[in-house]
């Protein structure tokens, strides 16, 4: 460059566009060619003395002007232009186009005359700002300090060098202590989102986001700004706020190029596909092809999701939609509703509810732009759509009407959304009165109303199951029992459909069916004494069925004190587990492990507990070869299935479910 280029005057438009390019921290990265979630919006700054001027206003491009003292001629030139855009402070006012990308340091001479200055033979990354610093960090007026004055204090540049102007003494510091250095003098944003820029490098969104915000307040319209701040909620997973920050970016910038493509990928996370193929095309005249194939695959598995709801094949729809999450729709709240939808067509209830949990939480998360048709319905509307029929499905009836209700009021002239409202309405008002009239003692009545709402919802296992109760009330078991086994097919965990069948199977003297309900409901309700006993008479009745000997089968009681060999064995010769106790009175731990045992007998009693002390019984311990006490050993029809030899609790219980079940 010729000392004449050098000298020629510095526009303020060309200041502005190189700050704003600066600021955006984006122009010496390429564009993502993916549609990551993580799209970095920082690159390193350009720290030179010089750079080569800029040309363009575009936020995207990159540069800084050269540090060399403005010539008056220069100073004439700029003079209005920059102080049209300072403030009574002598801050930069916002602007939609850009600012400079250093603010230039100022003085004012004897005459009141504001001069520029800067230091031309000092490095860039160690500058410090013009004008005079006092000791306590305040700018002083010119001539206030004396040469001679002596200071340890150094110009620190913080953890990642970035601390132009930082007063410190010392080593790293923190964010908090980053942002009051930065707070504490006239710094411009490049200086803050530099701060923020080194925090997002690292993956310290959270204190990215701190820095990023402090540039919004010094300079509100720098899209860069919003662009920078949209990365970081991005990383903390909250992209609601993202998109609202972007669309900030484009509405101060509406060519940003960067902000648009940002926006498309959390569009398309967020599984608005016609939106995000918007703004894939104003991000550039060329979209990627990858990028374009990635939307229209979305697109596609969410035709084929509308397709198979509409026909009834939640198979697929359950299929599509996972293929759209993984094809990249991985925060959609609308998508994962309709996952939940399709699980509780197919009788997953637990995993519906805990899907559409998911799909609330999203949608808590999300933008207000919902408001968009999904499945023929408003977005917000088919959420409670969903919900209503998961609550009603597990008995929440009162919840489901109240969501039915606020699906209605959302999209009150959607003909889907008014029918699951009539028919909430219907089974809710049967299953109370049907449970009314049960309180009553009515079951006839009772079973009638019950079946009313089946009518309008005949796969609601809360009202099979209430049936059958009826039914078993009235003595009409087989009834009964289909009424069970319809609700189990629904909702296979059912507990109470799973007691009423095996109680039905009881009466009817159908044992092997009695007793392998029971099991599965004392490996659910291992406490259950009910459940136990009623496992236990199971038992003895099969064996009873089949000839076996059940003469000496017990149900319950204390532990049985056993003194001699013969006693033991006849004991664990007995049907069913037996659990001997071998122990002394005097030994400390055995102490703990008795209560313990007492505590298992009353929790288990089908289990036949017997207690021996080995200093009384001492033959019954040498028989049995037992050295160390506490030792525990599990019997099953008179063969030893198991030893423990000072157990915990923990495992004494485990071991008690696993051979007593």
């Amino acid at each position: 460059m010729s000392r004449s280029d050098s000298q020629k005057p510095l526009s303020a438009e060309s200041i502005s566009d190189r700050f704003d390019a600066a600021l955006s921290f984006e122009g010496n990265k390429p564009d993502a060619k993916n549609f990551d979630h993580l799209d970095s919006p920082v690159s390193p700054l350009r720290t030179g003395a010089a750079a080569a001027p800029a040309t363009s206003s575009s936020s995207s491009s990159s540069g800084s002007f050269s540090g060399k003292p403005l010539p008056n001629a220069a100073l004439s030139a700029t003079k209005s232009d920059d102080v049209a855009r300072r403030n009574h402070s002598g801050e930069l006012s916002g602007s939609s186009h850009g600012s400079p990308n250093r603010r230039p340091v100022h003085r004012r001479s004897g005459s009141g005359q504001l001069v520029f200055s800067s230091s031309a033979n000092s490095p860039a990354t160690n500058v410090l700002p013009a004008g005079n610093i006092c000791p306590s960090g305040k700018i002083g007026k010119t001539g206030m300090m004396s040469r001679s004055t002596a200071r340890s204090d150094v110009l620190g540049s913080g953890s990642a060098n970035y601390g132009h102007g930082s007063i410190m003494r010392g080593g790293a510091v923190g964010v908090g202590a980053e942002m009051r250095n930065l707070r504490s003098m006239r710094v411009d944003p490049e200086e803050v989102t530099k701060a923020g820029n080194e925090h997002y490098k690292k993956g310290q969104f959270a204190e990215a986001l701190t820095f990023y915000d402090r540039a919004i307040q010094i300079y509100p319209c720098n899209a860069a700004c919003w662009n920078n701040r949209a990365a970081a909620l991005i990383g903390l997973g909250r992209l609601g706020e993202a998109v609202k920050d972007c669309e900030e970016a484009i509405r101060l910038n509406p060519s940003y190029a960067k902000a648009h493509h940002r926006l498309a990928c959390l569009h398309l996370r967020l599984g608005l596909v016609e939106h995000a193929q918007r703004h894939l095309f104003l991000a550039g005249p060329q979209p990627d092809l990858a990028e374009m194939q990635k939307l229209q695959m979305v697109e596609k598995h969410l035709e084929r999701c509308t397709d198979a709801r509409r026909m009834g094949d939640w198979k697929s729809a359950l299929r599509e939609a996972d293929a759209a999450v993984t094809a990249g729709t991985d925060s959609s709240p609308l998508l994962t509703a309709l996952r939940a939808e399709a699980l509780l067509q197919l009788h997953h209830l637990e995993e519906a509810d805990s899907t559409l949990s998911i799909a609330s939480q999203l949608a808590a998360k999300s933008p207000s732009f919902f408001q968009n048709k999904f499945l023929g319905m408003l977005s917000s509307s088919y959420i409670s759509f969903v919900q209503a029929q998961v609550e009603m499905a597990l008995g929440r009836f009162e919840q489901a009407v109240a969501s039915a209700e606020k699906a209605r009021q959302i999209d009150p002239h959607n003909a889907e959304v008014s029918v699951l409202w009539d028919k909430v309405k219907s089974v809710a008002r049967a299953r109370t009165h049907g449970n009314e009239l049960f309180k009553s003692g009515n079951f006839a009545e009772a079973c009638t109303a019950y079946g009313e709402g089946l009518k309008y919802d005949p796969s609601n296992p809360v009202l099979h199951c209430n049936r059958a109760a009826c039914r078993s009330k009235l003595g009409q078991w087989e009834r009964s029992l289909e009424d069970c086994n319809e609700a189990l097919r629904i909702q296979p965990r059912y507990t109470k459909a799973l007691l009423r069948r095996a109680a039905s199977n009881a009466k009817l003297e159908r044992w092997v069916e009695a007793v392998r309900d029971y099991e599965v409901l004392r490996k659910e309700l291992p406490t259950d004494t009910e459940v136990a006993e009623a496992l236990f008479h199971s038992q003895v009745a099969l064996k009873m069925s089949r000839g076996e000997e059940v003469s000496n089968m017990k149900f319950g009681g204390e532990v049985e004190q056993i003194t001699g060999l013969e006693q033991l064995q006849s004991a664990i010769a007995l049907p069913g587990v037996s659990v001997v106790y071998f122990m002394a009175a005097s030994n400390h731990q055995c102490v703990q492990t008795t209560q313990s045992v007492d505590a298992l007998c009353k929790r288990y009693p089908s289990l036949n507990f017997l207690k021996v002390d080995v200093n009384e019984s001492p033959a019954v311990a040498k028989a049995e070869k037992v050295r160390i006490v506490p030792t525990i050993k599990i019997y099953r029809n008179g063969a030893q299935v198991k030893e423990m030899i000072c157990p915990s609790l923990q495992v004494l219980e485990l071991s008690l479910r696993h051979y007593g079940i």
